[in-house]
């Protein structure tokens, strides 16, 4: 099947301030250009990974992309099931919706991370993201401090939302998706350029749905209007804002207890309740939050280009949340809830210089740029109270599930007005030199300047992070090997630390962690650019971890160091016109190398680390000719190996089972309308998630959708 090129405004930006002139009648060519639907899962070059345009062969980092097509083509809407296309990721916690770090925990190389970043910049949230607006996804690998700075990613690598951008042609569609669970989802992607140097493009989403649990649901609404502005061949602006307001009412944790022997041995009494909440729909959490950037580029000359970035966010959260916390007892599990009422305020400016130019005759293409970044959180929430007694085995509940109830619980409880603010100040220059044709090598270097504070304490940090990497084409621009040393670190706020019986309480500084990953692989772009593979190793050091004393338990001392080390293959192919395949390998070895005696964590599986195997596979077939021309049908899923959510040796070992979720889809395509049936979790596949937590996950689901472009 083809597709026409839409050329994008971001490309012409892109194509203009890189030294490159192109005449309005080639754009009117490259308009009418028709590609085999190859590229429909992969994106070969990309702006953010590098913060230069860098083609994904001559990259040193590994990164995986998910692509609007392909959740498209998977009837996709939410978060999740589109990263489960990339390899390597799996979900630890679903978003809570809680202040400060309401968005969903993801596992990535041992490391737990949250999606924090939208076109390369801050973006922060308290709840899901939702896919309407997302052109693709990057999920870039590894300890990126250097490009990425510490505040917002983690040491297996971050994840990178790159939203739809405006163009010059009309056009748009409209979606309605209905399912299981009481599913209504409308959708509007429309595109419109208001003259030669303006262009719009409005991105809508509602959706309506309830858990598969016996309480629970989510409704929210999302708003995205983005506008893109050519002032001269030298000046364009581009804007993206996003409006999100969210409802939900979510289940509460089930944490396994942290401080005595493990008293669960099997998943026997979890499975009897897989479909119980233990909540009500009267205690509604919201979650309203705003998302404005605004790029401006500007042509310096043919080979310098000026860009400048200003990216504010800001989430809410007021409503309840509540968790279950075992008793220690193999039946009873406690619920404590909370009234939150918190809001977190961010903003990023960023000012790059990006260059492409030759010293003698060694091209260089640098970066170089400075960066401020700050952080508000402000909460007005109450206390914690206990509220009923969960018996897993009787089924039965003593709490107060009403929002009266609950409100009476809490009376007397708010812990007043509190604030904590976070400053970061940046340097970094990041250059690609070619050596030869075939053979480059990249130096980059960061510094950050680290200040937070809250009422009663206050910290000031400085953190060095380099960057290498080298890349040698064995075939130009088809296959290349590269290897990499990466840095990520984490600064550290000041802690209050005291004797063992409370006394003598003081402030205590920390060094900041760091991280480093070593790296080698083979990335190909083979058979006229139909089979993309990347294969890689690494290995991650991590040091100077902060813990808890074992001796006091209101002490924390630095010295922990945790190593990761695994392997990954990732592949995109179109090996047959209309059939797409998108697979994924990963194995990995995590371990905590040094520790205090007696914590119970030496040389185990850190719990953050997720399942030491994870395979996805996608495989979609469109008929381009003959009586079923337009048909469609995909198959694929995703395979987990066990998982030790909770995994001391001083408390004991609990394993999620392993799992194979399957899913497909049956779709037709026509110019104006598409249909799709889709069906997730083919084989009503028990499974679960968590984090030193038991969250079950969904069962089968159907979804049907009908698709009208204009």
């Amino acid at each position: 099947m083809k597709s026409k090129i839409i050329l994008s405004t971001a490309v012409l930006f892109s194509i203009t301030c890189f030294g490159q002139e192109i005449k309005k009648d080639s754009v009117s060519q490259l308009k009418e250009i028709e590609i085999n639907n190859k590229y429909k899962y992969k994106r070969e070059k990309s702006t953010t990974v590098s913060k230069m345009p860098l083609n994904n062969i001559e990259n040193p980092q590994v990164y995986n992309t998910v692509t609007s097509e392909l959740l498209k083509e998977q009837v996709v809407t939410n978060l999740n099931d589109a990263l489960k296309n990339a390899t390597g990721i799996t979900r630890l916690w679903e978003s809570t919706g809680r202040g400060g770090d309401g968005a969903e925990y993801y596992s990535m190389r041992g490391f737990a991370v949250q999606p924090t970043m939208v076109n390369g910049v801050p973006a922060v949230t308290n709840t899901a993201t939702d896919p309407i607006n997302i052109d693709n996804i990057e999920v870039i690998k590894g300890p990126s401090g250097t490009l990425f700075g510490s505040s917002l990613i983690s040491y297996g690598g971050l994840i990178n939302i790159v939203t739809k951008k405006p163009h010059n042609t009309f056009g748009g569609e409209i979606n309605y998706t209905s399912g299981t669970y009481g599913l209504d989802r409308i959708t509007a992607d429309v595109n419109t350029p208001i003259n030669e140097d303006v262009a719009f493009r409005f991105n809508a989403a509602y959706q309506n749905e309830n858990s598969f649990q016996d309480s629970g649901f989510s409704k929210s609404f999302f708003l995205a209007p983005s506008l893109s502005y050519k002032v001269n061949d030298r000046l364009s602006f581009l804007v993206n804002t996003e409006f999100s307001s969210k409802n939900s009412v979510n289940a509460p944790m089930i944490f396994l207890n942290r401080n005595v022997k493990l008293s669960f041995n099997s998943m026997d009494l979890f499975e009897q309740n897989y479909k119980k909440s233990y909540n009500s729909n009267d205690l509604v959490i919201s979650n309203p939050s705003f998302n404005m950037q605004t790029q401006m580029f500007y042509k310096l000359s043919d080979q310098w280009t000026s860009q400048t970035v200003l990216s504010r966010s800001h989430t809410k959260t007021f409503g309840y949340y509540s968790y279950l916390w075992d008793g220690g007892d193999g039946d009873h599990f406690g619920r404590f809830i909370s009234k939150g009422n918190g809001q977190t305020n961010t903003t990023d400016i960023q000012q790059n210089f990006i260059g492409d130019f030759k010293i003698g005759s060694l091209r260089n293409r640098l970066v170089a740029g400075v960066d401020y970044f700050k952080s508000n959180i402000q909460s007005g929430s109450s206390g914690w109270v206990a509220n009923g007694i969960v018996s897993l085995k009787d089924q039965t509940d003593t709490g107060d599930l009403t929002e009266a109830g609950v409100d009476n619980l809490l009376k007397g409880t708010y812990t007043g007005n509190s604030t904590a603010e976070t400053e970061v100040i940046s340097a970094y220059a990041s250059n690609v030199l070619n050596i030869t044709d075939r053979f480059s090598a990249m130096v980059s270097l960061r510094i950050d300047n680290f200040k937070s504070g809250t009422a009663d304490e206050s910290n000031d940090q400085t953190a060095v992070s380099p960057k290498f990497g080298l890349v040698y084409q064995l075939i130009q621009n088809k296959v290349s090997v590269f290897s990499n040393y990466m840095n990520g670190f984490t600064n550290i706020m000041p802690k209050q630390v005291s004797n063992i019986d409370g006394s003598n309480p003081r402030l205590q500084s920390f060094d900041p962690e760091h991280a480093n990953q070593f790296e080698i692989g083979l990335k190909t772009n083979l058979y006229k650019d139909i089979i993309s593979a990347t294969v890689s190793y690494y290995d991650i050091d991590v040091k100077d971890k902060l813990i808890t004393d074992p001796n006091n338990i209101n002490n924390s001392i630095q010295g922990g160091a945790v190593f990761s080390k695994g392997f990954e293959i990732s592949l995109t192919a179109n090996p047959a016109k209309g059939l797409n395949i998108i697979a994924g390998f990963s194995n990995n070895k995590s371990e905590v190398t040094k520790e205090t005696p007696n914590a119970g964590y030496l040389g185990l599986r850190p719990e953050e680390a997720g399942p030491e195997t994870l395979i996805n596979l996608w495989a979609n077939y469109n008929f381009i000719s003959g009586s079923l021309k337009g048909f469609g049908i995909g198959f694929g899923g995703n395979h987990a190996s066990e998982y030790k959510t909770l995994n001391r040796s001083n408390i004991g070992t609990f394993a999620l089972p392993s799992y194979t979720v399957l899913n497909s889809v049956l779709s037709y395509n026509s110019t104006k309308f598409n249909f799709s049936l889709k069906l997730n979790n083919l084989l009503n596949e028990k499974y679960y998630a968590g984090w030193s937590t038991i969250t079950p996950q969904r069962p089968r689901s159907l979804l049907a959708g009908i698709t009208y472009k204009i």
